[in-house]
């Protein structure tokens, strides 16, 4: 099963950036997407960004998420 989890990007160089969640920052490869900017949400999936998704999107999936974890 894959998984891939939204977030916001926080730094874009070149084909390579940050991306935040919850607090957690992770580095993120843009290779697989054409153009990434400060402030989109992505599917990032194995250090990835595999999709750019809308803001609402990226929200509710995340609070699906917090939810099955019990709310921590």
């Amino acid at each position: 099963m894959c998984l891939g989890i939204p977030m916001k990007v926080t730094k874009v160089d070149s084909d390579e950036g940050i991306v935040e969640s919850g607090g957690l920052s992770r580095k993120a490869n843009f290779t697989l997407m054409k153009s990434v900017k400060v402030g989109d949400y992505v599917l990032l999936h194995a250090g990835f960004a595999i999709e750019k998704i809308k803001p609402e999107e990226a929200k509710k999936t995340l609070e699906i998420l917090k939810d099955l974890q019990g709310g921590q």
